[in-house]
């Protein structure tokens, strides 16, 4: 009797640089990075709201910095391409308020070191966050988010590189890619939606034609095979966008900006939050050490769930999850975890040099994913031979 194959269709969607609550992200993360810069012990919790020609930037911040917040903002908006007046939001032309006040004592205390109940530097704030990878893709990312990601990323760049030959493009857009899954591997889309915000004059069939090209570029040729349905601007029109066609708030996007649905998440967002917050930065470790076992070859598929309480320096927990492809067991798995990284927050710091980025910054993390791109930290896979080593006692039993 032959195999039944399981299939499933799987979809992910990304959002752009120039999407509503991308622009807030960007701004919050740009202000934690000029906060970094003079005072790597900032503490910052920043929250950004972008609508029609306004930006309200807000949150709890302790700095030595000296932070322009509103140069910061309108940068970011002019980089982004918010730059034609008249459209109902612009670099140059919207109101900017700013709301901040220093971070509160209690929660201080518990997360610098020497102060506190523990003395240790503490996590920042109690919850639990999770960190995925699989062998699917080069990047060991999840198909699906990866593939949406790279759309609306290639775009951009098409739009910002070549402005004359792609005038019509403004910057706001949304991509979704769904992919056929047999026996839990991609082998092909089956479709592709873009919804991209464009000048009055734009020609329905130029953009269409510019984003098959653009997926023909940016995804494998193998998962194109047979064709796949393509949906570009389904209402038709979309000219007004960005903060002026729907208010933009700080991390709304958890799901865009992790892995696309796959895995579990803990709830917590990342742009705006220095690295004392494990939402953020245990969420990167998690990355860091679900992309290593894969790696290292002891899993097809890992996700790695950690919890914390606040002011406490030790996770409360650690799990990790094969789906059946591990060459030990989960717990076994667990325990080497425990043995090769040092999950405190203070080790967290030291290991991936989040006060301090080199060759990254913040902001770069705030569109196109967290994850699955070259040149953060966290997507390193440098203790493969750490836990190959670990292992050994482990694979010896299974």
């Amino acid at each position: 009797m032959s195999k039944i194959r399981a299939e499933h269709v799987f979809t992910s969607e990304s959002v752009s640089e120039g999407h509503p609550d991308k622009v807030a992200d960007q701004i919050s993360d740009a202000i934690l990075d000029a906060c970094l810069a003079g005072d790597p012990q900032s503490r910052v919790a920043c929250e950004t709201l972008c609508t029609t020609d306004l930006i309200v930037i807000s949150g709890e911040i302790t700095t030595k910095s000296s932070v322009n917040w509103e140069g910061i903002a309108r940068s970011v908006v002019r980089d982004i391409g918010y730059t034609e007046p008249g459209l109902g939001f612009s670099a140059d032309d919207c109101k900017i308020f700013v709301c901040i006040h220093a971070q509160s004592p209690d929660i201080s205390q518990g997360v610098t070191e020497g102060q506190g109940l523990h003395k240790e530097q503490g996590a920042g704030d109690q919850g639990m966050m999770f960190g995925y990878a699989s062998n699917e893709t080069p990047e060991m990312m999840p198909a699906t988010i990866l593939y949406a990601h790279r759309i609306v990323e290639a775009l951009a760049k098409r739009r910002k590189s070549m402005p004359k030959k792609y005038a019509f493009l403004r910057p706001d857009s949304k991509s979704q890619v769904s992919m056929l899954y047999r026996d839990g591997k991609p082998v092909k889309v089956e479709t592709v939606v873009v919804s991209h915000q464009h000048a009055p004059d734009m020609k329905k069939d130029e953009l269409e034609k510019l984003v098959r090209s653009v997926v023909k570029e940016v995804i494998p040729a193998r998962f194109l095979k047979g064709g796949y349905a393509c949906h570009v601007n389904p209402t038709g029109r979309v000219v007004i966008g960005g903060p002026s066609g729907d208010t933009g708030l700080t991390g709304r996007k958890i799901i865009v900006d992790t892995y696309g649905g796959v895995g579990s998440h803990g709830g917590g967002a990342f742009s705006g939050k220095d690295p004392t917050k494990v939402d953020r930065s245990a969420a990167y470790m998690c990355r860091y050490i679900a992309k290593n076992v894969v790696a290292a070859g002891l899993a097809e598929k890992c996700e790695i769930q950690v919890s914390y309480g606040i002011g406490m320096a030790e996770p409360l927990s650690v799990n990790a999850t094969t789906y059946g492809t591990g060459r030990v067991s989960d717990g076994d798995l667990a325990k080497i975890i425990r043995s090769v990284f040092d999950m405190t927050p203070a080790g967290i710091l030291k290991t991936l040099k989040l006060r301090t980025p080199k060759g990254w910054s913040y902001r770069d993390t705030a569109a196109y994913g967290h994850f699955g791109r070259t040149g953060f930290p966290w997507e390193k896979t440098d203790k493969v031979k750490a836990l190959q080593t670990a292992a050994k006692p482990f694979l010896k039993k299974a």
